[in-house]
């Protein structure tokens, strides 16, 4: 992956963009989601909220049970999937692009789900991106005295190095319309953007849940957060390390929630709810089906409690992983968001 990546540069004149550098590392083949090591759960980088077990699943699934379809971007483990089928009896479509982590699902999901590689032309139903977006490529950038820079990528003596030039065109239209202190260095999610327009597009009515650790606009651009939001992620550890072992490493960056739903509003859809996972799950009834096992029976419940603890803690998942819903068509509110919906913040 190096050698691809100091090729790349030397073909580009000596400096790629960081979103470049971000999609080959972790999406090019040899490339860290492209690869066969074990990314998620205990034995791997990192553990998602479906890894945990498999009440976050079925509080889902309260959300989800009315929809005909389900389609899943980025089904990673299939952990998810294979709870929500143990009761959700509608079709089933899990997008990846990754061939190796769509053979894993395979194995583990066989016949119960389907499998598609390109998003389709027209779909009806709810869509659920749990931890897709932080993986999508951005674009660094610089706020300096000088003006707004593009921070990019570019090779002395066969080390990957930072290196920053103008910014330039949509990147730096936004750039300048957000107002933080200088020096200060963040990112754009132009790719996610993007990506949001695309559901738009063949979304023909129905709800996409964007479910990722991330702000709206005033959080992600604090003064406080002026070291921007990337972070690597390998063995469990954290660290800003961008350039570790290319390919091997999980490279991230928070979600900034207000530019999806702008760029989600402007393609045509409406925004539903906004709200952090512990009160969107307690909204969809967690504490529900907690109340399914028997809470005296130590050995079934402990690792519920302790699942739901990770879950809904403001200190662990529940504060800092939102739900964000789009959607077109849909008349019914959504029970994820009938209380405390905080969509007036993006």
């Amino acid at each position: 992956m190096l050698e691809r990546i100091a090729r790349e540069i030397s073909d580009s004149g000596g400096w790629i963009p960081f979103a470049r550098y971000m999609e080959l590392a972790l999406h090019a083949p040899g490339g860290y989601y492209a690869g066969p090591a074990r990314k998620f759960g205990a034995e791997g980088d990192f553990v998602t909220a479906p890894e945990l077990g498999k009440l976050f699943a079925r509080t889902l699934f309260h959300q989800l049970r009315e929809f005909p379809s389900i389609l899943e971007v980025g089904a990673g483990s299939g952990a998810l999937a294979e709870a929500l089928l143990e009761r959700y009896q509608g079709d089933y479509a899990i997008l990846e692009t990754s061939p190796d982590l769509a053979a894993r699902q395979k194995s583990r999901l066989g016949s119960r789900a389907r499998w598609l590689t390109a998003l389709p032309e027209g779909f009806r139903g709810a869509i659920v991106a749990n931890e897709v977006l932080d993986a999508m490529p951005v674009h660094a950038v610089a706020w300096r005295d000088s003006g707004v820079q593009e921070r990019g990528v570019t090779l002395e003596k066969n080390s990957l190095q930072w290196a920053e030039r103008p910014a330039q065109g949509e990147l730096l239209r936004q750039a300048r319309s957000i107002q933080v202190p200088v020096p200060y260095l963040s990112e754009i999610g132009l790719a996610g953007q993007a990506w949001m327009r695309s559901i738009a597009d063949f979304l023909d009515e129905g709800v996409a849940f964007i479910i990722d650790y991330g702000f709206p606009a005033p959080e992600y651009y604090h003064p406080q957060r002026a070291a921007g939001t990337i972070l690597c992620h390998r063995r469990h550890r954290s660290h800003d390390d961008v350039f570790l072992e290319p390919g091997r490493q999980d490279i991230t960056a928070h979600v900034d929630f207000s530019a999806l739903a702008r760029a989600a509003r402007e393609a045509g859809l409406e925004v539903l709810g906004y709200a952090n996972q512990a009160q969107f799950l307690v909204n969809c009834g967690i504490t529900d089906v907690l109340a399914e096992v028997n809470a005296e029976n130590a050995l079934a419940y402990a690792p519920l409690a302790a699942e739901a603890n990770v879950l809904l803690s403001p200190a662990e998942m529940g504060e800092l992983f939102k739900v964000l819903a789009v959607g077109r068509g849909v008349k019914q509110p959504l029970a994820g968001f009938s209380r405390n919906d905080r969509s007036h913040t993006l």
